[in-house]
């Protein structure tokens, strides 16, 4: 029974992301079909062979070795600070963005990148039929997180009309950034990480088409080269690339610290008018008929339900943190759907972060007003991806 209430989940989610998509008649469901079958096969490669496991584990590995030379400058700066056992989300997951963002930017200075996203682009538009663009991001972001994924196709972006813009932004909330999967093995099994992090990506195509369905020409398909004239050189581009990073970190953290304070305030107001009612266990009521449809008993079910409003409403490390001490005595299917759930970035500061990060990537306003507009879209993406995730995943767990 519990099975067949996991696969109706897949589509009461698929079916309320419909009802809120503002242009039904647009919405092309053979790419989406095509993306669910590929789903499914990814993972059944990731959890039912050991060689899917092990491609994950290569990828993960050259990101890991990234972040390692990241953490190498910034030791150089602050040694005291990364001698320490645990390291601050601000010297973990933010500095590495600096270094992120111009290694990235070396490979697109050779035209090794803007090669990639031609061809791998190409290669994921041929199986989903959706732009080249919006399907290499979807591949970019897995491991590089979204602030970094939009930093490194930046001169894509500033090309791009706005309704295209929102796009990206609606897809950045399914994402996780490769700086902090440590921070994750540490806390919930591994296979699960990494099972949702390509099916968040996928996911994340998948919502972004019904939500926001987009025309794209075919002359308007296009990897964007700027022209020669406008090239600098070498020491000139990777200097700048260091300068728009430290821009980022500063945008991000101000918007990260001010929507967890955010929150604290109206937990505080909320505990005025009930004892001990927080806005985590509002969601966590909202949220429970979903749990309860990714095949959960009962208690299982306003436990996940649980973690779901606290990874909202803060993020997924506190909800992490919980998990991890009732992992033992947890079924391995509700182990496997919250793990799943848990590994995005979706929750209230990630909107700030990309609106953050739009703001800091293009001067017109109207292209960063673009988040702010739809910032409902965006919630209604990074949880429905994530509650996607979950079931896929929970079909192959039990």
């Amino acid at each position: 029974m519990y099975f067949l209430i996991n696969i109706l989940g897949i589509f009461v989610v698929m079916a309320v992301v419909f009802l809120c998509s503002p242009q039904k008649k647009k919405v092309k469901w053979r790419p989406i079909l095509s993306l669910l079958v590929l789903e499914l096969l990814v993972t059944w490669f990731m959890l039912g062979t050991k060689i899917g496991g092990s491609v994950i584990n290569v990828i993960a590995s050259f990101f890991s070795w990234l972040i390692d030379c990241a953490k190498d400058g910034i030791a150089f700066a602050f040694p005291s600070v990364m001698s320490n056992p645990t390291v601050d989300f601000f010297f973990s997951a933010l500095l590495p963005i600096i270094f992120v963002v111009t290694f990235f930017d070396i490979l697109s200075y050779f035209g090794i990148l803007t090669w990639l996203i031609d061809k791998i682009g190409w290669v994921i538009s041929k199986v989903s039929k959706l732009p080249k663009l919006e399907s290499f991001f979807s591949i970019q972001m897995m491991f590089l997180g979204n602030t970094e994924a939009l930093a490194v196709i930046r001169q894509q972006l500033s090309v791009l009309k706005t309704n295209r813009l929102l796009t990206f932004g609606i897809m950045s909330m399914s994402s996780i950034s490769g700086s902090i999967i440590g921070s994750y093995l540490a806390m919930v099994p591994a296979t699960y990480v990494f099972t949702a992090i390509p099916l968040n990506c996928l996911n994340a195509l998948i919502l972004a088409s019904i939500l926001n369905p987009v025309e794209v020409k075919k002359d308007e398909d296009i990897i964007y080269v700027p022209p020669k004239e406008e090239k600098k050189d070498f020491f000139s581009t990777i200097s700048n690339s260091m300068m728009v990073g430290m821009n980022m970190v500063i945008v991000i953290l101000a918007m990260v610290i001010g929507y967890v304070a955010l929150t604290s305030c109206v937990n505080g107001i909320l505990g005025l008018i009930m004892h001990g009612l927080t806005i985590q266990k509002i969601f966590s009521y909202i949220f429970s008929p979903f749990a309860f449809l990714l095949g959960l008993s009962w208690n299982d079910t306003m436990y996940v339900a649980q973690l779901m409003g606290m990874k909202l409403a803060t993020n997924e490390f506190v909800a992490m943190m919980d998990l991890k001490t009732q992992l033992q005595s947890l079924p391995p299917h509700t182990a496997a759907v919250a793990t799943t759930f848990l590994v995005s970035f979706a929750n209230f500061s990630t909107v700030g972060m990309i609106y953050g990060t739009y703001n800091s990537l293009f001067k017109e306003d109207e292209k960063s007003a673009v988040i702010g507009k739809n910032v409902w879209k965006l919630l209604v993406s990074g949880i429905a991806v994530s509650l996607l995730s979950a079931a896929i995943v929970g079909l192959f767990v039990w």
